[in-house]
């Protein structure tokens, strides 16, 4: 899984018809340090992420085991959205802080 963050989304009104009813966003992967990693996935969005948020994504032929992306043609997708993250006891993200 990855960490990143929802910063825009992609329409295409023209598309795989089992793709109709995804929202596709577009997430700035970020390492642990909360910092940018350089590089972005467009993903499908299974849990009704928004501008900003922090998200966990899965790639790869899990990306299709929701039950939103069961049998479509994607390679990524928002499968949570970060309340907050702790490594060794210290709180590093909070949604709410």
């Amino acid at each position: 899984m990855l960490i990143g963050e929802v910063v825009g989304t992609v329409v295409a009104t023209r598309k795989e018809e089992r793709l109709s009813g995804l929202k596709l966003q577009i997430v700035k992967i970020i390492d642990m340090d909360l910092k940018p990693t350089g590089q972005f996935l467009i993903v499908a969005d299974a849990v009704g992420a928004g501008q900003g948020e922090t998200v966990l994504c899965a790639q790869g032929s899990s990306a299709r085991l929701t039950d939103k992306t069961r049998d479509c043609p994607i390679d990524a997708v928002i499968i949570g959205i970060v309340d907050t993250i702790e490594i060794e006891g210290d709180l590093i993200f909070q949604k709410y802080a």
